[in-house]
């Protein structure tokens, strides 16, 4: 199976700030992100959640489902709990042919509080690792024998956000646990997200391409902005617009023979950002970032 790509819809309406595109209807993402090239879409929040109202709306304009964020809280509650709270999106997912559903744990996390710093946000003690690496394993194995693979997202403002913290999920939890390869929250974080894909590549199972623009993460560490003022600001782009190497990271992605979806996903102001315009720059950047890593062609 060669690698797929698809978009994120938050780059015509953000879930978070809903004056970002909130008056964008769903119809003009659909159709704008099929024109841009796209085979897939990631769920978002103006999407229906009956498959049989999802499925045909996904098919008239030519687009499958890709997968859909999760907000995980295993820090909160038990895995039996967590269980039961992820069902309904878990079926969803499985229902539209899912391969992988996207998992954050989000206990105390900040990233949605506009008035809260980045560097406020929470950490795991030295002791909670252990604890939720095998909770976490228990949750991706549960999930696993009913159809469809976690893809863990590091997030800014949560407790897994650097590069370190990658390392120590990836070393306490067992192969269930999928990486959600996330190259601009990696860059956002300080790290270099073509050196995690080499460390992590056999854990990879999803992958989220968005750039960021060097200046306004510079900005947000001296300022100590919050997460969405950084959104507001611009710190995020589709790929070939900010500073990151995707050659890079698809060749280490190459390496470890990634066959998956590649997800552009750009946060953006769609008042400033156009987003079929953005949309039609990141297909074809990462489709030709593509064709040079020998990752057997998008589709």
């Amino acid at each position: 199976m060669s690698v797929r790509l698809g978009v994120s819809p938050i780059g015509w309406s953000n879930d978070d700030l809903p004056e970002l595109g909130g008056d964008t209807p769903l119809d003009s993402c659909l159709a704008e992100a099929r024109q841009a090239g796209f085979a897939g879409i990631e769920l978002g929040n103006k999407f229906p959640t009956d498959p049989m109202v999802l499925r045909p709306l996904l098919e008239r304009h030519g687009l499958a489902l890709v997968s859909g964020w999760y907000s995980g809280r295993l820090l909160d509650r038990s895995v039996e709990e967590e269980l039961a709270a992820v069902e309904a999106h878990r079926s969803l997912l499985v229902a539209m042919g899912c391969a992988v559903l996207v998992y954050a744990e989000t206990s105390g996390g900040i990233a949605g509080d506009r008035q809260r710093p980045l560097s406020t946000r929470p950490r795991l003690r030295d002791e909670e690792w252990r604890d939720f690496g095998g909770r976490l394993t228990e949750l991706a194995d549960h999930l696993a024998r009913s159809g469809i693979r976690l893809a863990y997202h590091h997030h800014m403002g949560t407790v897994i956000e650097d590069e370190t913290e990658i390392d120590r999920l990836m070393a306490a939890t067992g192969d269930s646990v999928g990486l959600l390869l996330d190259t601009g929250h990696l860059a956002f974080a300080g790290a270099a997200p073509a050196a995690v894909a080499r460390r992590h590549g056999h854990r990879i199972n999803h992958v989220h391409c968005k750039d960021v623009r060097g200046d306004v993460v510079a900005w947000v560490r001296a300022a100590d902005a919050s997460f969405l003022d950084a959104v507001v600001a611009g710190v995020f782009t589709v790929p070939g617009d900010g500073s990151i190497d995707f050659a890079a990271v698809l060749e280490a992605l190459a390496a470890a023979e990634y066959r998956g979806w590649l997800v552009v996903e750009a946060e953006q102001d769609p008042a400033k950002a156009p987003p079929l315009a953005y949309a039609r720059l990141g297909f074809a950047h990462l489709s030709a970032a593509v064709a040079r890593a020998g990752l057997g062609g998008p589709r």
